[in-house]
């Protein structure tokens, strides 16, 4: 494994995942820029060319940066397998900017694409490691909670460093961890099997007739910005849309019940899924031994307005109500004061592992300047 080699002004980090294509640009140590492209990779490399060619027309200085990268979309059913992922995904993006790129593979290690091949167990869905690793450093101790489009992840951190020893999917999962949860594409189905409506339980059915979106577009949490997914059906996403689309869970119409009895359904669907990742909080707190009195909580991605009621849902021996409540974009990034200021903070929050792994790169090429002096 090499070290990245001297810097160029600015690093781009780069978060390939399966359904998004997200990247933060750094110069000089500071977020100047967070964009996200939807990217749905199952349906063929095509969709990643793409989103780099948007890229590179927001950004000219991505033919002179350095590029510092990881993943998620090398799961998808496009490849052979994982390592086949990580293989293709990293030729595309060398082919894009040879010499440039470097992959994350766990704290201080950066791959170069050629080398993908013998490291992709630590280059594998590793852009929660990057986050945490990035949080850990400004916080030593507490835990970071990143509800993405798709996925929740969990981690805790004392003394600068992450307490979990699971690191592939896999481990995680069995750790709770990894909670296959998030507030954008995550079928209701996956939720629960019963749930009230008007009073009434009914079982739930097994259909992709709703995704989360769904829930928060009507509970008006759901940023538009990032609803970029088509809906289940194909359809537009305006309220009365929506509400069509949570009856058919139930086998109803809309007609079947009033605007504040959907908005009730959507808010009943909104617990079950905080119920499903409290528990999973529970179960990596008690594992570590992890209180939250005088710890920072650090929320991050699309989901991040669900933490409060998160903490709220956890029993009172982890000591959440007494624990420091920080957001990604506003407490961990380096970000400038200036006009932009805001958005650049909301899309840090969103963005995180880009926003990470940029910044760690730039350390670590800093790190090398210094010894080499």
């Amino acid at each position: 494994m090499r070290s990245p080699e001297p810097a160029a002004d600015a690093v781009i980090g780069w978060d390939v995942g399966g359904a998004h294509l997200k990247a933060c640009l750094l110069v000089d140590g500071q977020v100047q820029d967070v964009a996200q492209w939807v990217c749905p990779l199952w349906q063929g490399l095509q969709h990643l060319e793409d989103g780099l060619a948007q890229a590179r027309a927001r950004w000219p200085q991505t033919q002179d940066a350095q590029h510092a990268v990881t993943m998620t979309g090398e799961m998808t059913d496009l490849f052979a397998d994982r390592a086949d992922g990580v293989q293709r995904i990293a030729a595309l993006l060398e082919a894009q900017w040879p010499g440039r790129v470097r992959l994350y593979a766990g704290p201080g290690q950066w791959v170069a694409p050629v080398q993908a091949g013998a490291a992709w167990p630590e280059i594998a869905s590793a852009n929660w490691r990057a986050t945490a690793q990035h949080v850990a450093q400004r916080h030593g101790r507490g835990l970071l909670v990143d509800i993405g489009s798709t996925t929740t992840d969990l981690i805790a951190f004392d003394g600068g460093e992450l307490l979990g020893h699971s690191l592939s999917d896999r481990d995680r999962l069995a750790s709770g961890e990894l909670v296959y949860q998030g507030v954008v594409r995550t079928p209701l189905c996956a939720l629960v099997q019963r749930i009230a409506l008007q009073g009434q339980a009914l079982n739930v059915m097994n259909e992709f007739f709703a995704t989360a979106a769904d829930v928060y577009r009507l509970t008006g949490e759901l940023d538009p910005d990032h609803d970029l997914h088509p809906a289940a059906d194909g359809a537009a996403k305006t309220p009365a849309a929506t509400r069509a689309r949570l009856a058919r869970m139930v086998g109803c119409d809309v007609r079947d019940a009033s605007d504040a009895d959907w908005l009730a359904f959507a808010r009943t669907w909104r617990e079950a899924q905080l119920a499903l990742i409290a528990t999973e909080l529970a179960r990596v707190l008690d594992a570590h031994r992890l209180g939250l009195r005088g710890a920072a909580v650090v929320a991050a991605g699309a989901g991040a307005f669900l933490l409060p009621d998160l903490l709220q849902r956890l029993p009172e021996r982890f000591g959440a109500a007494e624990g420091v409540k920080l957001d990604y974009g506003q407490d961990v990034a380096s970000i400038g004061r200036g006009d932009r200021y805001d958005a650049l903070l909301r899309g840090a929050r969103l963005c995180a592992p880009s926003v990470a792994v940029a910044a760690l790169f730039a350390q670590a090429q800093k790190k090398n300047q210094k010894e080499r002096v």
